[in-house]
Parts: structure tokens; C-alpha cells; sequence
């Protein structure tokens, strides 16, 4: 991936020029000062391990296994928030691991958190790198772990065993979102999870941040797919999933599921598959406001057919064009708000839902549009990331938050979140673009996804962070949840805390203690501090 941004730089390509115009008369953004600091040109810290501590980690992984280079530091330092990839841009390598550290199998990880609970080393599991909450920036406070290494899981990357009887497949936490795929896809399956960070991300990530994927009205969220999970922690190991479901007590699974590496590192994950999909279908519909349009897809969400995929852009997501990245800046042929269906299934299931749907959808005002504006976002869905790099290239602030709440509060939420950002960025003399979509409906409720786009300013990390704490702020204060799918990380942890409350903080940190008495595993990461701490 490429160190200062996302994915493939082959895949990154300029912004077309009415997009940079746009930029430059709606939010006044100019170029960047300076451009980002070249690679060969970053000055990295000496790392605070001793030869001792390196020779040791070696013994358990392999002499090649163990990497303290600068370039390998460098690749390992933060994830991929907007944040992120300012500072690192700007040469700033404050977060950069001490060494990366490539075990080979769960008994390795269990050596490897052994050694680094005596050595007082902290542990950062690291699979895709593309946490956005500040999931791999580790706080290593006084009295605690005296450096840190990223524990990089590439080399378990192994489909383990597929069991076509229960249609459940046991994979390696290394794995990425499209090997994945592919192992499956060979033997017939599907694992049907694909999230914007699908090219990159890992099962082991999509399982420690509760990922959901945009076909998650179809599939579910990823924590619904998870059967089974094996988890290697500095007091042993965790094997939890006997069965589909049980009355056996509390479910571990699901304290382990968005536990982020704080409370162990997952070293396998049995998941539910599905048999590839003989056909898929996508279309677009118009409504008329964002409000109208969210009633449909409720409707579709309580009674049906529910699509595989189905988002709503607003009004301001619509008008840009952003569930079409390739037509960026020249607007939509459809006014009002643009929704994207997708079916998959047999064709007659697919034909069968389609018309269902569509008289749900003509019943509540909807338009269609053929499939026209579906097939353009399933083929340019996974392109944001790429497009956030081409505007930061040309001076623009570019970022995302989510959140998610019951039908009932989604309209006060979704006023809240976009006043407080407006507020917030306006005050600071970068007036935004505030844009939002839904993209994960339930019965009960659905996730808001904002994008805001601004010009930089003179300092970005500090401005994006001062309109972060308001917007989180705002969905505290409008019943939201913190995070949907991206996770708690340090960014979020503190409005975690409040989510939670007291008492759920206690029984979190005394799990954290129980499991990881030397609190090595991601020090500072989702687990609130005590008071005074």
C-alpha cells in the first residue's frame, strides 16, 4: 500500500478539472504550501529495543521475521484517517512502531505476547492497516510498556478449512478482503463482506473493529458472519464458538468482536459462507428529499424484500455526484436524493425481488432510474479512498465519520452531526461541504455516513479535530452511537466511556486486566482509564 496514502498508486489518477474548480469557488481551497516529504527522506527515532529484545523476538519468529528498518517503521506508523496521512505526509513519525514483527502461526503470537509482557514491550496487532480511530497509535503512558511493536499478520493469511455441510470456513486473520474472496470464490463460495476498505483490510480486522460491508442488507455485518473465533492473549488462549448459537452463558465471541487488540490478537475466525450468487443486479432511484427517501428504505428494511445492497445519498452527496466518483464535480442527473439497490440470488430471485422492491419504492415517491446509476457505483465503489488522495494532493481537507440509531432519532441525529461540523468548520474560516448517505439499514434503525470537504487551512489536524470532538459530541448528545464500523480506537474511546457508562468501563477494564495483566495489548485503544489514570 502506498506509505503516504491508499491502496495502489497506480490506481491513483489527478482530479478532473471541474472537480478542482468546484473546490476552488464553493470552499475556497488552494494548493498545499509544501509538498509531502518523501519517503528516503523521513527521519525515524533509533528503536528503544535492545539488541536483547530483538534477538529474542528472532528466536520465536525467524532471524527475517523481525524488521526494525526505517522504510518497514514507516509503512507500520498510524492507519489511514485523513489525520494519519497529514501527519505522516508532513514527516511526522511521533507513532512510528519499534519493530514489526511477523509470527507465522498462534503458537508464535502466544511466544511473542509472552516475551513482550516480560520485556514490557507493548503489542499492536496489525493486519490491513487501515483503522481510521487512531487504532494503531498505542499510548504508552508513564509506568507502562517502554516501546511497541506492530504485529504484523500477513504470514497467517491460509483459508484453513471449508465445511460445505454447515457452510462455514475457518480463515487466518492475515488474510486480505480479496484473497479471501478468491479461496472462496474457488470452491464455490462467498463470504459477501465488502467494505470500503475491502482491497486492503484483513479478516482479522474486519473481525477486532466490527466491520460491516455494503452488501450488509444482504449479509449482515461481519460480527453476524463470525461462528467461531481463536484468540491468543499473554495468559494463554481462547477458543470460543461450539455452535451456531448457545444459552451457555454470555457469548465471548462478542467480547472479543471489536475488541480492536486490546484484549488479544485473533489468530482464526469461522465464518458463514454462502454460495456464489448466480446473478447481481444494481439500480438507481430518485427521491425527492433525504427524509422521503429514508422512509422507503425502512419500509424495505421492516417488510421487505431486502436488498443485498441499499443506500441513500442525500441531497448534498447527491448534487456532488459522490456515488459516482468518475463524475465528480459535474453534478447528477438526478435532483433530490439518488438510492442504490443491489439483488443478488438465482435470476428469478433477483427478477422476483427487483419488482417487489420497486412497488415498495413507487409507493413511497420513489423514481427509477434503471441501472444505470447502480452499475456506476458497484464498479467504482471501492475509488473514494483514492479520490481522498487527489484532493489532499490540491489543497482540500477531506474525512469521514459515521454513526448509527433507531428510525426514530435519525433525523434529529443527522441534523445534530451536520450543524455541529457546518458550526464548527465555518467558524474556523473553511466553510464545508457536508455530505451523507445511509448505508447499513435494520429493522430498527440505520447508520449515517457523513463526508465533509473543506480547504486545509493553515493547520488541518488541529481544525479537523476541534469539528470531530463537536460532531461526537452531537451524536452523544442526539442518542447515536460513537461508531457504527469504524471502531473506538483513541480517537473515540473518551465518548466510548460515556456510551458505556461507568460501570461498563469497570467490567471492561477488569476483562483488560484479567487477560492482559501487563497491559501490553494495545495500551490506550478502546479500554476508557480509570480516574486519575
Amino acid at each position: 500500500m502506498l506509505w503516504s496514502g491508499w491502496g495502489d498508486p497506480a490506481r491513483a489518477t489527478p482530479l478532473p478539472e471541474p472537480m478542482v474548480g468546484l473546490l476552488r469557488d464553493m470552499l475556497g481551497v488552494r494548493p498545499a504550501e509544501a509538498p509531502p516529504v518523501a519517503l528516503a527522506d523521513i527521519a525515524v527515532a533509533g528503536t528503544r529495543l535492545s539488541g536483547d529484545d530483538l534477538t529474542a523476538l528472532a528466536g520465536i519468529v525467524g532471524d527475517g521475521n523481525v524488521r526494525a528498518d526505517a522504510e518497514t517503521r514507516v509503512r507500520h506508523t498510524r492507519g489511514k484517517s485523513t489525520p494519519d496521512l497529514l501527519r505522516i505526509r508532513a514527516g511526522d513519525t511521533s507513532d512510528t512502531p519499534d519493530a514489526i514483527v511477523l509470527p507465522g502461526s498462534h503458537e508464535e503470537v502466544l511466544a511473542v505476547l509472552e516475551a513482550c509482557s516480560e520485556r514490557r514491550v507493548a503489542v499492536v496487532p496489525f493486519g490491513g492497516g487501515t483503522s481510521v480511530v487512531g487504532g494503531l497509535a498505542p499510548r504508552l503512558a508513564g509506568g507502562g510498556p517502554r516501546a511497541f511493536v506492530a504485529l504484523d499478520l500477513r504470514r497467517m493469511d491460509r483459508l484453513v478449512s471449508l465445511d460445505e455441510v454447515s457452510r462455514t470456513a475457518v480463515l487466518q486473520p492475515g488474510l486480505r478482503g480479496p484473497a479471501a474472496e478468491a479461496l472462496l470464490n474457488e470452491r464455490g463460495y462467498t463470504l459477501g463482506h465488502f467494505p470500503q476498505s475491502y482491497e486492503w483490510a484483513s479478516i482479522g480486522g474486519f473481525a477486532a473493529a466490527r466491520s460491516s460491508g455494503q452488501a450488509s442488507a444482504g449479509y449482515g455485518r461481519f460480527d453476524d458472519m463470525v461462528a467461531g473465533l481463536t484468540v491468543a492473549t499473554p495468559e494463554g488462549t481462547l477458543d470460543l464458538g461450539r455452535a451456531p448459537k448457545s444459552a451457555a452463558g454470555p457469548d465471548l465471541r462478542q467480547l472479543v468482536l471489536g475488541s480492536e487488540g486490546a484484549l488479544g490478537v485473533i489468530t482464526s475466525v469461522r465464518v458463514r459462507v454462502h454460495p456464489v450468487p448466480e446473478a447481481r443486479e444494481y439500480e438507481g432511484w430518485r427521491f425527492a428529499s433525504f427524509a422521503g427517501g429514508a422512509a422507503a428504505l425502512r419500509r424495505l428494511a421492516q417488510d421487505g424484500p431486502a436488498p443485498a445492497v441499499l443506500r441513500l445519498s442525500d441531497e448534498a452527496e447527491t448534487m456532488v455526484g459522490l456515488a459516482d466518483p468518475a463524475a465528480i464535480g459535474g453534478g447528477s442527473s438526478a435532483a433530490g436524493c439518488l438510492a442504490v439497490l443491489g439483488f443478488e440470488g438465482t435470476p428469478a430471485q433477483v427478477a422476483a425481488r427487483r419488482a417487489a422492491a420497486a412497488d415498495v419504492l413507487r409507493g413511497a415517491g420513489g423514481e427509477p432510474l434503471g441501472a444505470g446509476p447502480g452499475e456506476k457505483w458497484r464498479h467504482g465503489r471501492f475509488d473514494a479512498p483514492y479520490l481522498r488522495d487527489s484532493l489532499l494532493d490540491v489543497g482540500a481537507f477531506v474525512e469521514t465519520l459515521e454513526t448509527a440509531a433507531f428510525w426514530s432519532d435519525l433525523p434529529a441525529l443527522y441534523e445534530a452531526v451536520r450543524n455541529a461540523l457546518i458550526g464548527t468548520l465555518s467558524g474556523a474560516g473553511t466553510p464545508p461541504l457536508v455530505m451523507c448517505h445511509i448505508s447499513h439499514v435494520y429493522p430498527s434503525g440505520a447508520s449515517l455516513y457523513f463526508t465533509v470537504v473543506s480547504a486545509q487551512g493553515k493547520d488541518p489536524v488541529e481544525h479537523w479535530d476541534r469539528a470531530k470532538r463537536a460532531a461526537n459530541d452531537a451524536i452523544a448528545g442526539a442518542g447515536g452511537t460513537i461508531s457504527h464500523h469504524h471502531g473506538v480506537g483513541t480517537d473515540h474511546r473518551d465518548w466510548y466511556a460515556r456510551e458505556i457508562g461507568p460501570l461498563g468501563a469497570a467490567v471492561l477494564r477488569a476483562v483488560k486486566d484479567r487477560v492482559d495483566p501487563a497491559g501490553i495489548l494495545n495500551p490506550g485503544v478502546l479500554v476508557p482509564p480509570a480516574a486519575g489514570e
